[in-house]
């Protein structure tokens, strides 16, 4: 399968000391949504930049559709949507004018009909100024013009955060249909793991600038157990202890069914649990 986002070693240090990523390996398929979670700090933000082009790697390198975007910028970023967690528009323009703006700049490559009907089906008008948009609004039309510029990739920077939980619904909704529709692939980077349960089918866990686990959503569940603290089965490795006390186990043998099939919740807690761990 084509991978449509890429990471070969990558690594990125800001000044002397300061490393934010640390030889990352990923390789992401076209048409899925991706999950990135992690700590405040962990790398989220600097990974999805480098994707984009905004960052340079200090070593290894980044690929988004085959290309280098920090070398290539000129080819990468008309395919790239990036959506950052407070969208900033201009206050006194309307819904229209942020619409006619964007196709200004991208002409036949934008559709402002598709995302004018995406505004409408939310009950948002045209003529609506960026001043009297909630915070749900304001996001679905920074989304609204990530999928008009019919965009191959959309990196989505915990646009999610300030949302109330009716808001990130309608927004994740959204996002499962167009990439549906679209083939499109999504990266959603967020602390709140009910939202990447929803949204997504692969999830990448990252702590201090490295890969804690990445992959499909159900192959990780069904390689790992859950069993209570007392409990060691053997074949399987220990991740790290759960809050409540249990244990999320690798499970290295395969018939082996004891103890129960984690959560996501699990997957992502235990994972960063073992990231804070002495190595």
């Amino acid at each position: 399968m084509t991978s449509a986002l890429e990471a070969i070693g990558l690594s990125k240090r800001y000044g002397r000391r300061t490393w934010a990523l640390r030889g990352l390996d990923i390789s992401i398929p076209q048409g899925c949504v991706v999950g990135l979670v992690g700590p405040n700090g962990a790398g989220k933000s600097t990974l999805l930049k480098t994707w984009i082009g905004f960052e340079k790697p200090t070593s290894g390198r980044a690929l988004t559709l085959g290309l280098e975007p920090w070398r290539d910028r000129r080819n990468v970023l008309p395919r790239v949507a990036y959506l950052a967690q407070s969208p900033v528009f201009y206050r006194d323009l309307t819904v229209r004018d942020h619409l006619d703006y964007v196709a200004h700049y991208r002409g036949s490559a934008f559709d402002k009909g598709q995302a004018l009907q995406r505004m409408s089906e939310l009950g948002v008008t045209q003529e609506a100024k960026a001043s009297t948009l909630s915070g749900g609004q304001a996001a679905q039309l920074g989304l609204a013009i990530a999928f008009g510029m019919q965009a191959e990739v959309i990196l989505l920077d915990e646009p999610l955060a300030a949302l109330d939980p009716l808001a990130r619904r309608a927004f994740i909704d959204v996002l499962r249909a167009e990439i549906t529709k679209s083939g499109a692939t999504a990266v959603l980077s967020s602390h709140i793991v009910s939202d990447i349960e929803r949204a997504c089918n692969r999830l990448i866990v990252l702590s201090s600038g490295t890969v804690q686990i990445e992959g499909a959503v159900s192959q990780l569940i069904a390689e790992h157990t859950v069993v209570p603290a007392s409990t060691l089965i053997e074949g399987d490795d220990v991740v790290s202890e759960l809050p409540d006390g249990r244990r999320l186990c690798r499970r290295r043998l395969r018939n082996q069914r004891p103890g129960s099939e984690p959560a996501l919740e699990d997957l992502v807690l235990g994972y960063l649990a073992a990231g804070k761990s002495p190595q």
